[in-house]
């Protein structure tokens, strides 16, 4: 369900084809990649709380979207969308598309754009 919707949001903004279906999982870090971890220290000062997951039986109540396919897509209402400085490191970026096994192919300024994020921030650990 949560697929289809991001999926609809892309076809309505002309950008369908940028939608990825896999026959794998992509549902980890590992498996999507991932290379930069959350510094602790710089989330406390721009959140002024601990960084800290969201138990997984209650993230797609929470989100919109279960574990696993968490995106800055078609998410409830009350949630907030934070992109990290690390991610300009790449000119093209695959975050999920609403299930463990899609992505959607984007430009940084697209991934903006797509993802109405509320600002840029800096809190993962630097990279090398």
């Amino acid at each position: 369900m949560s697929f289809d919707k991001v999926k609809q949001y892309f076809e309505e903004a002309g950008a369908g084809d940028r939608v990825l279906s896999f026959s794998h999982s992509s549902a980890t870090v590992e498996l999507a990649a991932g290379d930069v971890k959350i510094d602790n220290h710089k989330f406390k000062e721009t959140f002024h709380q601990k960084a800290k997951m969201i138990p997984k039986d209650l993230v797609e109540s929470y989100i919109g979207h279960a574990p696993g396919g968490v995106c800055p897509f078609m998410l409830k209402e009350n949630v907030r969308i934070y992109l990290d400085e690390s991610l300009k490191r790449f000119d093209i970026v695959y975050p999920a598309a609403g299930n463990a096994s899609s992505a959607v192919r984007l430009t940084i300024p697209e991934l903006e754009r797509f993802s109405h994020c509320q600002e840029w921030i800096r809190v993962c650990k630097e990279t090398v």
